[in-house]
């Protein structure tokens, strides 16, 4: 008899869960109850599938709203109306036009107006599928309403929103915080009644004791309804089925494709290729995902048309076909990929294809997607929720109760004392208790857009992001539930370095002879990337230019694409959490200790010693060593991560495994090891074909570096950067022997640019230098470059805090004047010269040459400049110490200091906070010593507290030296942060003549 029910996806509304409210359909006998969350879908495919779990009859509808104001309840007859429902709604939300007063005409929906709703809009006639909603309070009036004599129309309407009076205050403060309004003074239209309950149906029979006609009329209306997803294990899939019309078609072109790309792929096409290819087209056929291989193509052959750089990753990576199809560039036969992994017969969904794009591609491969797919509204993005957190719903709540801001800080980063709370306080930590993780608004999943068979509004009706694109409202797990699979379109920064490195290459070495990277096997075998790779000089390089990557590579001494496959997956959080990437380290150095593993892990993972390393090993000892079959191995290795670990198909399958192993003889305690590797890092690691792919990007980025060191430094600084900030990159190209000259007005760009070995910082860079100041600049230097300060001006007219900028990062250096002149100048004729922006002047004013003392500026001076504008000085940092170090002790010294206490200096690059398993907080460092090169620091929990960080600076370290696997680290027993210079700029006792001679940086120092 509720036809009105709302779940917390009536977002900043709603209570309930989904399951919650089948909870209490069954708890007050309710065997059907009607899911109408308010302008929003997000919950109504788990609803059903939960449903079913619970043997309530599900009903889906959408309480349509303009705000808080309800125009009318619509409830879908069948899986049709729910389309109409979800066609309906989702104009409204792209075009976000409010709802109409009056349904429109629906063919399979019923409507329901409440009944003070229905007397305000004066509604006399009702279609056959419209009707009036009553609830106890409308009785009394309805006894003498022309309503009364509608007695096959009148229906319950009971909405259901809370369970409990708590609820009723959480629903307040989600009011209050959705009108952004304090609680005090929320009105009470804004707000729910308090009477939104589920009552037993006793009582509601007994109140309408009176109208057993209404009771009748809801329970028919019940009836007629009827909604049906499969969410059986063996559902099909709802992708979009066909590519070229028919599944014949489809296979043809398909096998075509793969032969076309043996030759291209292979020069000796063996008996194992060819057995592989026929494997896996045999069984892509079986599972029907024929159609989905050549989606992934489709994009792919726009992509390269396009000659956008893309790596295709994930399980897909397993594939040859995925690699005859270019999808990938990972050879399967190279790295002998697990096959399973890909695909094997009790695999119900597709492999995964994570595509991955430059930023700017992104976007327009996006586009095609949807105008190759998604005319007639079947693609979508995946949608996602956004949860309230303790930190963000503290800030909200705290607001709404009229808490001051500093005080709400204190609560947010958890700094009080609890006894010390006053009730407002303490009532904003218990509310943000109760909203953590309920959802808060929707948005946008990372990358996955699905391509359905029928029109997306089937499903779900779509809301329209900033992105443009139509995005479903439920997440990549419902999706699955119901046979909807992604196609992972992501952004990624290095694949925007790669390109943009190659047309510097082109532009600033036109004779330079370029490897197609695309082509990535010549680039394994290079014997100076390999090398570089073994030193671990990788800094701007895909994935393996973090400090803990730099760790890893030295102490695995990799030196090979293999080697390197492990590493991208060793690094993983899961691998290390379990204890076995130190092990693997040491079964990698010392042989012998490869014995020590378990035989039939060994057995089964040779290439990594026994170790599990990638997620397919997850499988393989599900499979080998605890004899489950391949589909439940399967379930094993998706559940370790995210919603799926709780459901009740992996935890029968985690109880198989240990009683599987028990029954065959294992001891409890190496089961129970086993499974706390696995369940410590299944979650957190890659399949191997996923690795390999991220190695070939690696590769690609390696070579640039190795061979084009100062072009892909500037394509790393035009692109965001990477793990660093950009001092990091600049300093990098410095090492590799590169000018680097600060932002020029003649010669600089708006991105950093390079000619020969000079590399100009761009614009960009400098703080509060707006984009039209640049743009400006480039336009008018199109007539030739500036000549003089007055050319400059007449050109380019800004004003003088633009200016301001540009000198004192000495912009205008090539000009022929010091700063300092160029300041006055500046200065003085804004303040005696009559300017207007929009005046042209056609004939040139003569301009008086004033005579100035000459000005003498220091490196020192410039270097604060630089500090203050860009973030960072274009000289030795250590020239900004108050102190110069009494120590000189570089990490080159330090092998010769091994398990002895030193004191060395460092300048601070990045800093990592994490905690011990009990809980205590400790950092690593990474600093730059003195002569330019890394020093790796470890702080551990009573240093790192009694020895702060005080920000980016220079540090006086004292520690210990150690090495591990030749990997040596200072552990630090005494940190100083040491003061800087006052500002020479404003320090009237500052000597500038002493302090003229150039300071070398410490870049020429390391050179020395």
């Amino acid at each position: 008899m509720y036809l009105n029910c709302h779940s917390y996806y009536s977002l900043r509304y709603g209570t309930l869960s989904e399951v919650e409210l089948l909870n209490l359909a069954i708890e007050h006998k309710q065997d059907c109850i009607a899911l109408t969350d308010i302008n929003n879908t997000s919950a109504g495919l788990n609803f059903v599938r939960r449903a079913k779990e619970k043997n309530v009859k599900p009903i889906l509808g959408i309480d349509f709203r303009n705000g808080n104001q309800q125009c009318y309840v619509s409830l879908a007859r069948n899986n049709e109306g729910y389309l109409e429902l979800n066609n309906f709604l989702s104009k409204h939300l792209h075009d976000k036009t409010p709802i109409a007063d009056k349904a429109p005409h629906f063919k399979n929906v019923y409507t329901i107006y409440a009944f003070e709703r229905a007397m305000e809009l004066d509604k006399t006639t009702f279609s056959e599928h419209e009707f009036i909603g009553i609830g106890p309070k409308d009785l009394n009036r309805l006894r003498f309403s022309k309503y009364s004599a509608y007695k096959d129309k009148l229906v319950l309407l009971l909405p259901v929103s809370f369970n409990s009076k708590r609820d009723f205050n959480v629903h307040r403060l989600l009011r209050a915080v959705d009108t952004n309004t304090l609680l005090s003074k929320l009105p009470l239209e804004e707000q729910g009644s308090p009477d939104e309950y589920m009552l037993p149906t006793e009582k509601v029979k007994a109140v309408f004791a009176e109208y057993p006609y209404i009771l009748k009329n809801t329970e028919d209306l019940l009836q007629a309804c009827s909604i049906d997803f499969d969410f059986s294990p063996k559902r099909p899939s709802q992708n979009l089925k066909t590519v070229l019309g028919s599944s014949d078609s489809d296979f043809k072109k398909l096998k075509e494709l793969c032969d076309k790309g043996l030759s291209e792929r292979y020069e000796k096409v063996t008996p194992t290729i060819v057995e592989r290819l026929e494997k896996e087209l045999s069984l892509i056929k079986k599972q029907d995902f024929v159609a989905f291989f050549l989606i992934n193509w489709k994009i792919i052959e726009y992509a390269r048309s396009k000659n956008y750089f893309y790596v295709g990753r994930g399980s897909g990576a397993n594939s040859i076909v995925a690699y005859l199809l270019r999808i990938t560039d990972v050879d399967p036969i190279e790295l002998d990929l697990y096959f399973e992994r890909f695909m094997n017969e009790y695999r119900l969904n597709p492999p995964d294809f994570d595509i991955d794009f430059s930023t700017w591609d992104r976007e327009d491969v996006t586009r095609f997607i949807f105008e190759e797919f998604g005319q007639n509204g079947q693609a979508a993005l995946l949608g996602s929720y956004v949860t309230f957190q303790h930190s963000g719903a503290v800030r909200e709540l705290g607001k709404v109760f009229g808490i001051p801001k500093h005080e709400i800080d204190k609560l947010s980063a958890g700094n009080y004392s609890l006894q010390n709370l006053d009730n407002l306080s303490r009532l904003t930590l218990k509310y943000a208790a109760i909203l953590h993780e309920r959802p808060n608004y929707l948005s946008i999943h990372a990358g996955g857009i699905l391509i359905s068979d029928r029109p997306i509004h089937y499903f779900s009706a779509t809301h329209l992001p900033p992105k443009d694109f139509p995005t479903v409202q439920f997440d990549m797990h419902i999706a699955e539930d119901v046979g909807l699979f992604k196609f992972d379109i992501l952004g990624q920064r290095g694949l925007g370095k790669i390109k943009d490195a190659i047309e510097i290459v082109k532009t600033n070495q036109p004779e330079a002879k370029l490897l197609d990277i695309h082509n990535p096997k010549p680039l394994f075998k290079d014997a100076n990337i390999n090398a570089m790779i073994a030193r671990a000089e990788c800094i701007g390089c895909f994935y393996v230019e973090s400090p803990a990557m730099r760790m890893l590579l030295k102490k695995l001494e990799v030196d090979n694409y293999l080697l390197l496959v492990a590493a991208s997956s060793i690094i993983r959080p899961g691998v290390a959490k379990s204890g076995m990437m130190r092990e693997y380290i040491l079964r990698h150095r010392n042989p012998k200790r490869r014995n020590e593993g378990h035989p039939v892990l060994q057995k089964i993972m040779p290439d990594t010693y026994g170790i599990m390393v990638y997620q397919e090993d997850v499988i393989k000892v599900a499979h080998h060593y605890a004899k489950l079959n391949l589909g439940e191995a399967d379930v094993l290795r998706r559940g370790m991560s995210g919603k799926y670990r709780s459901r009740k198909e992996f935890k029968a399958v985690k109880k198989k495994f240990r009683d599987n192993c028990i029954s065959a003889g294992e001891p409890e305690a190496i089961v129970d090891e086993v499974w706390r590797q696995i369940e410590s890092f299944a979650g957190y690691a890659f399949a191997k074909g996923h690795s390999a792919s991220y190695a070939v990007e690696s590769y690609q980025s390696l070579y640039l570096k190795c061979y084009f060191p100062l072009e892909y430094m500037v394509a790393t600084l035009n692109n965001g950067g990477g793990f660093y900030r950009a001092e990091t990159y600049v300093h990098e190209a410095r090492l590799n022997g590169a000018q680097i000259e600060a932002p020029c007005i003649n010669f600089g760009l708006i991105e950093t640019s390079i000619k020969g070995k000079t590399i100009y910082l761009g614009f960009k860079h400098i703080d509060s230098l707006e984009q039209k100041t640049m743009l400006k600049i480039i336009n008018a230097r199109v007539q030739g470059l500036f000549k003089s300060y007055d050319d400059f001006i007449e050109r380019v007219p800004l004003s003088i805090e633009q200016l301001d900028l540009l000198i004192r990062i000495d912009a205008l250096r090539s000009l022929g004047k010091d700063k300092r002149s160029l300041l006055w100048e500046a200065y003085y004729k804004e303040n005696t010269i009559p300017k207007n922006e929009l005046q042209q002047s056609f004939f040139r004013e003569s301009m008086n040459d004033y005579i100035l003392p000459k000005f003498s500026i220091t490196d020192l001076e410039n270097a604060f400049d630089q500090l203050e504008l860009i973030g960072f000085p274009l000289y030795d940092p250590f020239i900004l110490l108050e102190q110069q170090p009494d120590s000189n002790l570089v990490t080159a010294d330090l092998k010769n200091h091994l398990e002895k206490v030193i004191t060395i200096y460092g300048y601070l690059v990045t800093l990592k906070n994490t905690r011990t398993s009990k809980g205590d907080r400790m950092f690593f460092g990474t600093f730059l010593d003195r002569a330019g090169q890394w020093l790796d620091t470890v702080h551990f929990p009573p240093i790192a507290k009694k020895y702060p960080f005080h920000g980016r600076s220079i540090y006086k370290l004292t520690g210990k030296v150690v090495t591990e696997f030749d990997f040596i680290t200072l552990e630090v027993i005494a940190m100083q942060r040491m003061a800087y210079v006052p500002d020479p700029r404003f320090d009237a006792t500052y000597n500038r003549k002493e302090n003229s001679n150039p300071t070398p940086s410490f870049i020429l120092l390391n050179k020395e």
